[in-house]
Protein backbone atom coordinates (compact mmCIF):
# COMPACT_ATOMS: atom_id res chain seq x y z
CA UNK A 1 0.00 0.00 0.00
CA UNK A 2 2.81 2.20 0.96
CA UNK A 3 4.29 1.64 -2.22
CA UNK A 4 1.32 2.15 -3.90
CA UNK A 5 1.05 5.86 -2.72
CA UNK A 6 4.68 6.20 -3.21
CA UNK A 7 4.76 5.24 -7.24
CA UNK A 8 1.40 7.72 -7.14
CA UNK A 9 3.52 10.93 -5.31
CA UNK A 10 6.59 10.47 -7.87
CA UNK A 11 3.74 10.35 -11.02
CA UNK A 12 2.00 13.60 -9.72
CA UNK A 13 5.19 15.51 -9.24
CA UNK A 14 6.90 14.33 -12.50
CA UNK A 15 3.70 15.76 -14.65
CA UNK A 16 3.69 18.52 -12.08
CA UNK A 17 7.17 19.07 -12.80
CA UNK A 18 7.00 18.53 -17.03
CA UNK A 19 3.87 21.32 -16.80
CA UNK A 20 6.01 23.89 -15.55
CA UNK A 21 8.83 23.01 -18.44
CA UNK A 22 5.80 23.32 -21.16
CA UNK A 23 5.39 26.68 -19.15
CA UNK A 24 8.13 27.64 -19.24
CA UNK A 25 8.56 26.60 -22.95
CA UNK A 26 5.66 28.08 -23.82
CA UNK A 27 6.63 31.21 -22.11
CA UNK A 28 10.00 31.27 -24.30
CA UNK A 29 8.34 30.58 -27.36
CA UNK A 30 6.21 33.78 -26.90
CA UNK A 31 9.46 36.07 -25.83
CA UNK A 32 10.85 34.64 -28.84
CA UNK A 33 8.46 36.22 -30.95
CA UNK A 34 8.00 39.28 -29.35
CA UNK A 35 11.81 39.74 -29.65
CA UNK A 36 11.66 38.88 -33.57
CA UNK A 37 9.09 41.43 -34.19
CA UNK A 38 11.33 43.61 -31.97
CA UNK A 39 14.12 43.03 -33.86
CA UNK A 40 12.60 43.22 -37.52
CA UNK A 41 11.02 46.65 -36.73
CA UNK A 42 14.48 48.05 -35.77
CA UNK A 43 15.71 46.65 -38.42
CA UNK A 44 12.88 48.33 -40.38
CA UNK A 45 13.88 51.95 -38.83
CA UNK A 46 17.54 51.24 -39.56
CA UNK A 47 17.05 50.76 -43.15
CA UNK A 48 15.09 53.72 -43.65
CA UNK A 49 17.16 55.98 -42.19
CA UNK A 50 20.66 54.33 -44.28
CA UNK A 51 18.43 55.11 -46.97
CA UNK A 52 18.16 58.79 -46.05
CA UNK A 53 21.94 59.11 -45.28
CA UNK A 54 22.48 57.49 -48.81
CA UNK A 55 20.01 60.27 -50.09
CA UNK A 56 21.71 63.10 -48.41
CA UNK A 57 25.49 61.96 -49.41
CA UNK A 58 24.43 61.76 -53.18
CA UNK A 59 23.09 65.01 -53.03
CA UNK A 60 26.19 66.52 -51.40
CA UNK A 61 28.18 64.98 -53.76
CA UNK A 62 26.25 66.66 -56.73
CA UNK A 63 26.05 69.93 -55.46
CA UNK A 64 29.57 70.36 -54.39
CA UNK A 65 30.03 69.79 -58.26
CA UNK A 66 27.65 72.23 -59.81
CA UNK A 67 27.40 75.96 -59.94
CA UNK A 68 24.40 75.62 -62.52
CA UNK A 69 21.17 75.54 -60.28
CA UNK A 70 18.21 73.53 -61.36
CA UNK A 71 16.34 76.51 -63.10
CA UNK A 72 19.07 77.14 -65.03
CA UNK A 73 19.19 73.66 -66.05
CA UNK A 74 15.98 73.84 -67.56
CA UNK A 75 16.32 77.23 -69.35
CA UNK A 76 19.26 76.21 -70.88
CA UNK A 77 17.48 72.65 -71.96
CA UNK A 78 14.48 74.52 -73.36
CA UNK A 79 16.18 77.06 -75.48
CA UNK A 80 18.12 74.50 -77.00
CA UNK A 81 14.97 72.47 -77.10
CA UNK A 82 11.93 73.86 -76.66
CA UNK A 83 9.21 72.64 -75.24
CA UNK A 84 7.56 71.11 -72.06
CA UNK A 85 10.29 70.05 -69.29
CA UNK A 86 8.99 67.05 -67.19
CA UNK A 87 12.05 66.94 -64.86
CA UNK A 88 15.63 67.58 -64.38
CA UNK A 89 18.17 65.50 -62.40
CA UNK A 90 21.64 66.41 -61.54
CA UNK A 91 22.98 62.97 -61.80
CA UNK A 92 24.53 61.57 -58.45
CA UNK A 93 27.89 60.18 -59.85
CA UNK A 94 30.42 63.86 -59.03
CA UNK A 95 27.85 65.88 -60.81
CA UNK A 96 28.82 64.68 -64.68
CA UNK A 97 25.78 66.93 -65.85
CA UNK A 98 22.28 67.84 -65.70
CA UNK A 99 19.01 66.01 -67.16
CA UNK A 100 16.71 67.60 -68.39
CA UNK A 101 13.62 65.80 -69.91
CA UNK A 102 11.88 67.84 -72.21
CA UNK A 103 8.28 66.81 -74.32
CA UNK A 104 8.18 68.55 -78.11
CA UNK A 105 5.18 69.83 -79.22
CA UNK A 106 4.84 67.07 -81.77
CA UNK A 107 4.82 64.45 -78.55
CA UNK A 108 8.42 63.42 -79.03
CA UNK A 109 10.83 63.28 -76.38
CA UNK A 110 14.05 64.06 -75.18
CA UNK A 111 17.18 63.88 -73.12
CA UNK A 112 18.61 67.20 -72.50
CA UNK A 113 22.21 67.07 -71.16
CA UNK A 114 23.53 70.47 -69.54
CA UNK A 115 27.30 71.02 -67.96
CA UNK A 116 26.84 72.05 -64.33
CA UNK A 117 29.78 73.96 -64.24
CA UNK A 118 28.86 76.22 -67.33
CA UNK A 119 25.11 75.78 -68.48
CA UNK A 120 26.48 74.60 -71.73
CA UNK A 121 24.61 71.72 -73.41
CA UNK A 122 26.57 69.07 -73.63
CA UNK A 123 23.55 67.30 -76.21
CA UNK A 124 20.30 66.02 -76.47
CA UNK A 125 19.12 62.82 -77.49
CA UNK A 126 15.77 61.73 -78.49
CA UNK A 127 13.41 59.27 -75.85
CA UNK A 128 12.64 55.94 -78.26
CA UNK A 129 10.30 54.47 -75.98
CA UNK A 130 6.94 54.92 -76.59
CA UNK A 131 5.33 52.67 -74.76
CA UNK A 132 4.00 55.55 -72.37
CA UNK A 133 1.35 54.45 -69.73
CA UNK A 134 -1.57 56.31 -68.83
CA UNK A 135 0.18 57.64 -65.76
CA UNK A 136 2.24 59.19 -67.97
CA UNK A 137 0.36 60.71 -70.27
CA UNK A 138 -2.38 62.17 -67.28
CA UNK A 139 0.82 63.57 -65.88
CA UNK A 140 1.87 65.40 -69.10
CA UNK A 141 -2.02 66.65 -69.57
CA UNK A 142 -1.87 68.09 -66.05
CA UNK A 143 1.50 69.54 -66.90
CA UNK A 144 0.18 71.58 -70.38
CA UNK A 145 -2.57 72.91 -68.13
CA UNK A 146 -0.79 74.05 -65.10
CA UNK A 147 0.33 77.75 -63.57
CA UNK A 148 3.62 76.19 -62.49
CA UNK A 149 6.14 74.44 -65.04
CA UNK A 150 9.64 72.94 -64.37
CA UNK A 151 11.80 75.83 -63.84
CA UNK A 152 9.18 77.96 -61.59
CA UNK A 153 8.78 74.55 -59.15
CA UNK A 154 12.70 74.30 -59.15
CA UNK A 155 12.85 78.06 -57.68
CA UNK A 156 9.74 77.67 -55.43
CA UNK A 157 11.55 74.85 -54.10
CA UNK A 158 15.03 76.46 -54.02
CA UNK A 159 13.68 78.22 -51.16
CA UNK A 160 14.27 75.11 -48.87
CA UNK A 161 18.01 74.47 -50.07
CA UNK A 162 19.71 73.54 -52.97
CA UNK A 163 17.46 71.48 -55.07
CA UNK A 164 19.20 68.18 -56.67
CA UNK A 165 16.03 67.04 -58.40
CA UNK A 166 13.03 68.47 -59.66
CA UNK A 167 10.22 65.89 -61.50
CA UNK A 168 6.45 64.83 -61.36
CA UNK A 169 4.29 62.51 -58.78
CA UNK A 170 1.03 61.45 -59.23
CA UNK A 171 -0.24 60.91 -55.82
CA UNK A 172 -3.99 59.28 -55.95
CA UNK A 173 -5.24 61.19 -59.26
CA UNK A 174 -3.28 64.40 -57.73
CA UNK A 175 -0.11 65.56 -59.84
CA UNK A 176 2.32 67.73 -58.00
CA UNK A 177 6.02 68.47 -58.72
CA UNK A 178 8.44 67.13 -56.43
CA UNK A 179 12.04 68.42 -55.76
CA UNK A 180 14.65 66.88 -53.99
CA UNK A 181 16.72 69.36 -51.88
CA UNK A 182 19.79 69.66 -50.16
CA UNK A 183 20.40 72.06 -46.71
CA UNK A 184 23.53 72.26 -44.30
CA UNK A 185 24.42 68.39 -45.50
CA UNK A 186 20.47 67.76 -45.00
CA UNK A 187 18.05 65.98 -47.70
CA UNK A 188 14.60 66.90 -48.12
CA UNK A 189 11.70 66.46 -50.09
CA UNK A 190 8.89 68.90 -51.60
CA UNK A 191 5.61 69.20 -53.06
CA UNK A 192 5.30 72.01 -55.14
CA UNK A 193 1.27 72.34 -56.47
CA UNK A 194 0.97 72.83 -60.16
CA UNK A 195 -1.75 75.49 -59.66
CA UNK A 196 -0.70 77.62 -56.85
CA UNK A 197 3.06 76.90 -56.86
CA UNK A 198 2.62 76.07 -52.99
CA UNK A 199 5.23 74.26 -51.28
CA UNK A 200 4.72 71.88 -48.46
CA UNK A 201 7.02 69.41 -47.29
CA UNK A 202 6.74 65.55 -48.75
CA UNK A 203 5.88 63.19 -46.03
CA UNK A 204 5.11 59.58 -48.29
CA UNK A 205 8.50 57.86 -47.74
CA UNK A 206 7.93 58.25 -43.45
CA UNK A 207 5.73 55.68 -42.90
Amino acid sequence: MKRNIVIATLTAAALATGGTVAAFAAGDDDATATQRQANTSAQVAADRDDDRDDDASEDRTAVSGSDVTAAEAIAAALKHTPGTALSADLEDDGADAWEVSVVKGDGTEYDVRIAPDSGKVLGAQRDTDDDKDAEDRAELAAVKGAHTDAREAALAAAAQGTVTEVGLDDDHGTVAWTADTVKNGKHGEWKVALDSGKVTQDHDDDA
